[in-house]
């Protein structure tokens, strides 16, 4: 997709843009949101939304199991 001069160019970039010191900040950020983006996108998949009834057993119900 990306040769390796086209990745320099863009780190060049934003190095440029963001500084040295604000790019690790920004690199594990974007590793954050990416891995809430993978899950979120899995449970959709899965059809599971959060949103469906949820089974509330007490303790008493526990007991007489």
């Amino acid at each position: 997709m990306f040769g390796l001069s086209e990745i320099a160019v863009l780190l060049l970039v934003a190095v440029v843009l963001l500084g040295a010191r604000k790019l690790p900040e920004v690199a594990r950020n974007m590793g954050k949101s990416t891995r809430i983006l993978k899950s979120e996108a899995k449970a959709m998949k899965r059809g599971d939304d959060g949103a469906g009834p949820v089974n509330v057993v007490t303790r008493a119900e526990r007991e007489k199991q």
